[in-house]
């Protein structure tokens, strides 16, 4: 009986965790990329190689708005997964090679595609904290396609 009881309450309760935890990115993201002063925006250029970001360590300041540009290049496609770290700052938009804009609530990754590919994040950095982030195509993340992200 025990058991059952158990087993229903994880069937009620697993919803409800996962919807908390998809409502855990900033939802008044537009407040902050409203007040964020836009003409101090400090540019970070990222290159992704086989298997390498640079540079590796990335310290951004809470408030601050941000340009981080995902520069491709190497030979492969690549990743830039940081849900976490995504879910913390006020999204602006991405740009891809001034030919897209894209505006979410959030991410889980940016593919930036082969050499010469490049995505411009635009935000602002709201969540102080230690954020991973990694390549998820094939071993890359194996073979030190990894690093972290900090907001102070």
């Amino acid at each position: 009986m025990k058991a059952l009881v158990l087993a229903l309450a994880l069937v009620v309760a697993a919803p409800l965790v996962q919807a908390q935890a998809q409502d855990d990115y900033i939802r008044n993201a537009k407040e902050y990329v409203d007040k964020a002063d836009w003409t101090k925006l400090q540019v970070i250029t990222v290159h992704m190689t086989e298997h390498d970001y640079s540079p590796r360590d990335l310290v951004f300041k809470s408030g601050q708005a941000y340009k981080v540009e995902l520069k491709n290049d190497g030979e492969k496609d690549h990743y830039f997964t940081a849900p976490e770290f995504f879910k913390s700052v006020a999204w602006r938009k991405v740009m891809v090679n001034k030919q897209a804009e894209i505006k979410a609530p959030y991410f889980s990754a940016i593919e930036v595609l082969k050499k010469g590919g490049q995505a411009d994040l635009y935000f602002v950095a709201v969540k102080t904290g230690k954020y991973d982030v990694y390549c998820t195509i094939d071993d890359h993340r194996e073979k030190g396609m990894e690093t972290s992200l900090l907001v102070e």
